[in-house]
């Protein structure tokens, strides 16, 4: 999973780097392992990208050597596909950034194959050429060493895109609003499944595939990986968390004395259980150092050590109570299991769970970070089953009718695959 960025500046005495800079901080959330941003300044690329978070990765002395009008950037969960991807043919050269996966390739062989089909017919026809190709849920921002900035999305719109604009001055493309807000800039609709937009220095062209208004936008992105200050697919991602946690305490009530959700994604379904049920919301854990998101984290190990480094329960609101924790989803359970140890190291009497998701039972194809299927908890084990090995009184997730309420699109306007084994592509 990748977060991506690019900005066209329409007066060529624009530098953009910092920009991309603070786009990328806004979709940090996104990739924690990798990041990095190509520009281009006449025909000339210019490129930074290694492991690590985007202030580790970039100084003030690379912001100043990335110079140029147009630009991309990418965060990513992979620590080893550094992006920007540069490719060459024919004396021409390209830089892709890639959210998502392929079914039948990978994102360089796209890259390399979008750049040589561009040398053979107009940039956007190539585009589209190449998305019927490659099949798979994906995002991707394309910058050609003629000036040209490529933005497009999979037909069936499984990863997200959006537009967004400073005044007359900047274009900006994001994975999320996000990104945009932290620029200032004005969210101004989301890219169409199948849609290519090609902007040039004088002018933006817009192409698309015939996707016969089918659609599958990804049901984790309202659950886990999108800021709850962002919209995507004109959906507000707080309204639907708010709305999971009314579902959560409609199916799945218990008597408790105090509601915590996990930080950070959980705290709005937390906030709405309480509501509903009347039962004290409190602050449950104090984070320590950087926010870390565990879900993401490549190794058992690494996740671990990010739930003991951002999750430290505080004793005066769950000793001696009884506890509903609620956290957005569980996959392995090992994590999960260490949260509920530590409240009851802190003195709580009781821990209820409450998932704001159905369970995990399959892999995802397109690119979000889910392990084997042998390694799921939920695959494996009923709800009973995975209370006594997490540790808790009670367990429970949030019903599939729940989470396609909670987000407001019918069934067949999503991909449930994570949840179902059944996907799109």
């Amino acid at each position: 999973m990748s977060g991506l960025i690019g900005i066209f500046a329409f007066d060529e005495n624009w530098a953009v780097s910092r920009f991309l800079y603070y786009g990328l901080m806004g979709l940090q959330h996104r990739g924690q392992e990798s990041a990095g941003i190509a520009t281009l300044q006449g025909n000339r690329f210019y490129r930074r990208a290694c492991k690590g978070l985007v202030e580790e990765a970039f100084r003030e002395e690379d912001l100043q050597e990335l110079k140029g009008n147009i630009g991309c950037g990418s965060v990513s969960t992979n620590p080893d596909l550094l992006q920007p991807l540069m490719v060459k043919s024919n004396g021409k050269s390209m830089m892709l950034t890639f959210s998502g996966a392929l079914i039948d390739g990978t994102p360089e062989e796209f890259a390399l194959a979008l750049l040589k089909e561009s040398l053979r017919s107009d940039i956007d026809q190539a585009a589209l050429t190449i998305m019927e190709k490659f099949k798979g849920g994906y995002s991707f921002i394309a910058l050609t060493d003629d000036g040209r900035m490529i933005s497009g999305r999979d037909p069936m719109g499984i990863r997200p895109l959006c537009i967004g604009g400073l005044g007359f001055d900047l274009a900006v493309f994001a994975s999320e609003s996000s990104a945009l807000d932290v620029l200032g800039s004005d969210l101004s609709r989301e890219v169409e499944p199948g849609e290519v937009i090609v902007t040039e220095l004088l002018s933006v062209k817009r192409s698309s595939l015939n996707t016969h208004g089918k659609t599958a936008y990804c049901s984790f992105e309202y659950v886990y990986y999108a800021r709850p200050d962002s919209v995507v697919n004109g959906i507000p991602i707080y309204e639907v968390r708010r709305r999971i946690g009314l579902f959560l305490a409609r199916e799945n009530p218990v008597e408790a004395d105090v509601v915590i959700g996990v930080p950070e994604t959980a705290i709005p379904f937390a906030m709405a259980y309480s509501q509903a049920t009347g039962i004290p919301v409190e602050m449950g854990f104090v984070r320590t150092g950087r926010s870390v998101r565990t879900a993401i984290k490549p190794t058992q190990f690494e996740r671990l050590v990010g739930v003991q480094l951002k999750l430290n329960p505080i004793q005066a609101s769950v000793k001696g109570k009884r506890v509903v924790l609620i956290d957005d989803s569980v996959v392995r359970g090992t994590t999960l299991r260490n949260i509920v140890y530590l409240l009851r190291k802190k003195g709580a009497k009781e821990v209820h769970v409450r998932i704001g998701s159905p369970a995990i039972i399959a892999r995802c194809p397109y690119g979000a970070t889910v392990p084997p299927e042998d390694e799921l908890i939920g695959k494996a084990l009923t709800s009973d089953e995975i209370a006594q090995v997490i540790g808790a009184d009670s367990f429970n997730y949030l019903s599939m009718s729940g989470l396609l309420e909670s987000i407001g699109l019918p069934r067949d306007k999503l991909c449930l695959g994570c949840f179902t084994g059944e996907y799109p592509v």
